[in-house]
C-alpha cells in the first residue's frame, strides 16, 4: 500500500521540506516474490566513482517494537526477511518492507523519481549528504556515511546534568554516541552543508563542541522548544538519490539529500507499540520541481501473510492492514484475535495558499499553516495489477 502527499510547491535549491509519519499497532497484500537482493547483477561500475548500495542495518528497539532500519531509503527488513517484530522478542512481524517514494516534474517537463522496493531491480538511494555546490557525492564518501547514528535520550540527559556540575565528569566519560554525533566539523571542508544532524549549540558559535556543553538536539531543559530530535531512542542517518544511476525506477535523479530519523518512546500506553519517522528533504539541484508527490510505500505482512487485507480511514489519514479472519494461522501468525497495524502521516508539507481545499480535513479551508496529510491511498496485489 502507498500513502501519498501531493504538494504543488516548487522544491527549489536548498528548500527544505519535512514529512513525518507513525507506525501504529492496533491491539498488540499478498506476499511479494522477492529474488535474493544480496545477489545483484547490476553493474555499478558503469558510472565513474559510483556508489554501491547501502549495507548498514540498525535496530530501533527502545520499546515494544524491534524495527530494522536500513541505510538506503528502505526499512523493516534485512534484505531477505521481515524485521518489524511486535511484540519485541515474540518472533512475529507485522511489516515486511517500506520506503519513501518521491517524484515530480522539472522545469523542462522531465519526470524525476526516487523510490525503492526490494532492490531486485537496483537502487535509487545511496548513503551520505551531497556537496552543496555540485549536488554530487563520491564513492568513498558514500562508504563513510553508510551508517546509522543511534542515541538514547537518557544518555544526553545524563551528559547535560553532569556537564559543568560534576567535577568527576571527564571528557573521556562522554558517550561516543554524543562525541561522534555528525553535526558539523569535517563535513564543512568536504563541501557538505554546515549543519547535518541537529544539535543544541550551547555557546551559539555554530560548531558542535560536546566537550564545551553542546549535545544532540533533544529538548532536555524544557526551554528548547525548537529541538529537532524526538523520542527516547533515535536513529539518525542521511541518504541521497545522486550516488549512482537509478536502477530501480530507471528515472532521472532529482538531487535530493534526505536527513532521516526513526524514533520511539517508552510509555505505559499505546505509544509503546508505535515507531515514528521524520524526513527532512532538501533539493540540492539547481532546478525546481513542481507537481511533487511524496509517498510512503508499505508492504505489510501481518504475521501470516496470505490472509491480509489493506484499507484506509480517510478522515484519520490512516492506512491500515488487518487480518481477513479471526485467526492468523501458522508459526509466523499472531493466532486468534490478531492485531491490525496502521501507518499515519501526522505531519506533511504545507498546502498551496488559497487552493480552496481542506487538505488536512479539519473542516477549515486555507487556514494559515495548513498541511497536506494523506491525499491518496493506492494498493496493488502481487499479480501485476494496480488498484
Amino acid at each position: 500500500m502507498i500513502l501519498e502527499n501531493k504538494s504543488l510547491i516548487n522544491m527549489k535549491m536548498k528548500q527544505i521540506l519535512t514529512l513525518s509519519l507513525a507506525l501504529i499497532s492496533v491491539g498488540a497484500l499478498s506476499k511479494e516474490n522477492v529474488p535474493n537482493p544480496n545477489i545483484n547483477n547490476i553493474n555499478y561500475n558503469r558510472v565513474a566513482a559510483g556508489c554501491s548500495p547501502s549495507s548498514s542495518q540498525t535496530d530501533l528497539d527502545v520499546n515494544n517494537v524491534r524495527a530494522t532500519i536500513l541505510g538506503g531509503g528502505d526499512m523493516w527488513w534485512n534484505l531477505s526477511d521481515a524485521q518489524y517484530e511486535i511484540p519485541k522478542g515474540g518472533g512475529v512481524n507485522s511489516l515486511f518492507a517500506g520506503s519513501l517514494w518521491i517524484g515530480g516534474v522539472d522545469a523542462g517537463g522531465q519526470l524525476k523519481v526516487a523510490a525503492m522496493t526490494y532492490r531486485q531491480g537496483g537502487n535509487d538511494f545511496w548513503p551520505g549528504p551531497l556537496d552543496v555546490a555540485t549536488a554530487s557525492i563520491t564513492e568513498s564518501e558514500c562508504v563513510m556515511w553508510d551508517q546509522h547514528f543511534k542515541i538514547n535520550r537518557e544518555e544526553v540527559e545524563e551528559h547535560v546534568a553532569r556537564f559543568g556540575i560534576d567535577p568527576t565528569y571527564e571528557d573521556d566519560m562522554i558517550p561516543t554516541s554524543i562525541t561522534d554525533w555528525p553535526a558539523t566539523g569535517n563535513g564543512i571542508a568536504a563541501g557538505y552543508s554546515q549543519y547535518l544532524a541537529p544539535f543544541f549549540d550551547a555557546n551559539g558559535n555554530g560548531i558542535y563542541e560536546p566537550y564545551d556543553g553542546d549535545y544532540p538536539d533533544y529538548n532536555i531543559t524544557g526551554d528548547n522548544e525548537d529541538a529537532s530530535l524526538y523520542g527516547d531512542q533515535t536513529l539518525w542517518w542521511v541518504f541521497n538519490d545522486k550516488g549512482n544511476i537509478h536502477t530501480e525506477t530507471e528515472a532521472d535523479p532529482i538531487g535530493l539529500e534526505i536527513h532521516a530519523q526513526a524514533f520511539g518512546f517508552t510509555a505505559d500506553n499505546e505509544i509503546n507499540d508505535m515507531t515514528f519517522y521524520n524526513y527532512k528533504i532538501i533539493n540540492r539541484s539547481t532546478l525546481p520541481l513542481t507537481d511533487v508527490y511524496f509517498g510512503q510505500w508499505v508492504d505489510p505482512d501481518l504475521g501470516f501473510y496470505l490472509d491480509d487485507y489493506v484499507g484506509c480511514d480517510v478522515n484519520l489519514g490512516l492506512g491500515i492492514c488487518y487480518n481477513g479472519d479471526a485467526e492468523d494461522e501458522g508459526a509466523q501468525g499472531y493466532g486468534f484475535n490478531p492485531p491490525a497495524i496502521g501507518v499515519d502521516f501526522f505531519q506533511g508539507p504545507l498546502a498551496d495558499e488559497n487552493d480552496g481545499i481542506d487538505n488536512d480535513r479539519d473542516g477549515e479551508i486555507d487556514e494559515l499553516g495548513e498541511q497536506i496529510i494523506m491525499s491518496k491511498f493506492v494498493y496493488y496485489n502481487n499479480d501485476f495489477t494496480v488498484r
